[in-house]
């Protein structure tokens, strides 16, 4: 009772699920690389700013202790936040 269609449509399954396995490899690399390469863009600006261990330090603590203290709001978009930033700043300006 071997159906040629059902056949068929099994190996597309399979080569699908394999296709999909191969891109989610692909993607999990993908991100890695982006992540090395943000990582590396932080590392340089650090190193640019002559900065020490101890400032860097004493930075990375304000800015965890600032996160925490602020209230949570709700995500803005990129264009959003500018012309909320440009709004203030004429505000300030007048």
């Amino acid at each position: 009772m071997d159906n040629p269609k059902i056949e068929k449509v099994n190996t597309q399954i399979a080569n699908t699920k394999a296709k999909i396995s191969e891109y989610q490899t692909k993607l999990r690399n993908l991100e890695r690389q982006k992540i090395d390469i943000e990582n590396d863009q932080f590392i340089t600006l650090i190193r640019s700013e002559k900065i020490s261990d101890a400032e860097l330090a004493a930075l990375m603590q304000s800015l965890r202790y600032k996160a925490s203290a602020e209230p949570a709001e709700a995500p803005a978009s990129a264009q959003e936040k500018i012309r909320q930033e440009e709004l203030s700043d004429a505000k300030t300006e007048n």
